[in-house]
């Protein structure tokens, strides 16, 4: 028979156990995969459970295990300049809530963006009307920015794009000294951490870039006048079609190899790279209102979301948001069906949508 001393001891170290498991009387490995199927859009409620939960949501096995469980879920981040500022959201799936985000440090005008990963990259932009090299990065698990490494050269209005977990930007840059000349075009490679020259001829150095995709390990960058399109296995440029160049209009995205943006009547069309032709994406003529303006696009986990500007109150302006499912017809069309379609945003009237993109966390 034990010791009351002994007994009280022994519950003692039975009560401390139990209160530093992530789950009471559930291994730590399972818990763990408890933990991670909790939809992201909880996870602030996770965080104020207990310390020991808050420190496994804040470490990056709890995001390699939802990575494993494949219970990562596409987000879509907005940003969005409201009275000379950048604000940046995120649109979380499952349920669908907008949440407010830190915004980057240094916000400068005319940014390109990419994504790798679960991070956001902000590449330069002109500050004080200095196009600048800094490349901030938004870690999307933690919510935190940092610097990455500089650029060769300052940019504005560049095209960026990734291809192979590698981003390319090009343009956005007077060619007006042989440094900027030969970096028009960079490469940056997580890996190496470190930003490299790319090759290009001298024809294709524009200097304004309005919009650029990526399709079938291409990337496709609009200029002024015209466009190009480099592919970074073969190290070739060359220069847009011109069908494809007289019906980009506006920021466009990439789902299952087809490219859409809105046309001059406002409706959504997709270019097939292959066939080298435009062709509209019906179904929607009933659920969209016409897209004339101020109207962006992104592919989140394979459907097509679209956000607009559209009118509020008389100090206010709404951002709104639809998620189309597109289908490939037999006859070679093009055909979406609205997922859901909604206000999903109220801001000051004069504010603008910059740029969105999705990624998965």
């Amino acid at each position: 028979m034990s010791s009351p001393s002994s007994a009280s001891s022994s519950s003692s170290s039975s009560s401390s156990s139990s209160s530093s498991d992530l789950i009471p009387n559930l291994p730590d490995d399972v818990a763990l995969q408890c933990i991670a199927r909790v939809p992201r859009s909880r996870h602030p409620h996770l965080l104020l459970v207990c310390k020991s939960w808050r420190s496994i949501l804040n470490s990056p096995d709890f995001f390699s295990t939802r990575s494993l469980l494949n219970c990562m879920q596409h987000s879509l981040y907005l940003i969005v300049r409201v009275n000379c500022t950048l604000k940046w959201f995120v649109l979380n799936q499952n349920p669908r809530i907008l949440a407010s985000l830190p915004p980057n440090p240094s916000p400068a005008i005319g940014s390109a963006f990419a994504a790798i990963g679960s991070k956001i990259f902000v590449l330069g932009g002109s500050v004080n009307d200095v196009a600048s090299p800094t490349v901030q990065v938004f870690d999307c698990r933690f919510g935190t920015w940092e610097l990455g490494p500089r650029m060769r050269v300052g940019r504005e209005f560049a095209a960026a794009g990734v291809v192979g977990r590698k981003i390319y930007v090009m343009g956005g840059c007077l060619v007006d000294t042989w440094a900027k000349s030969a970096n028009w075009a960079e490469v940056f490679d997580p890996a190496a951490g470190r930003w490299a020259g790319v090759e290009s001829p001298v024809e294709v150095r524009e200097k304004w870039m309005h919009a650029s995709a990526v399709v079938e390990e291409k990337i496709y960058a609009m200029a002024d006048r015209g466009g190009v399109v480099f592919e970074p296995g073969t190290a070739e440029w060359g220069g847009v079609s011109t069908e494809l160049d007289l019906g980009w209009r506006g920021r466009a995205c990439v789902v299952d190899g087809v490219l859409y943006c809105y046309d001059y009547l406002g409706k959504i069309r997709g270019f097939d790279v292959k066939e080298g032709l435009w062709k509209e994406l019906k179904g929607l003529e009933k659920g969209l209102p016409k897209f004339l303006c101020g109207a962006t696009m992104a592919n989140v986990g394979g459907n097509l979301v679209v956000l607009w500007e559209g009118k509020g109150n008389g100090k206010e302006m709404e951002i709104s948001c639809a998620e189309i499912a597109i289908q490939k017809c037999s006859d070679g069309g093009l055909r979406g069906s609205i997922v859901w379609s909604d206000v999903i945003l109220s801001v000051p009237i004069g504010s603008a949508i910059v740029h969105c993109l999705a990624v998965a966390v």
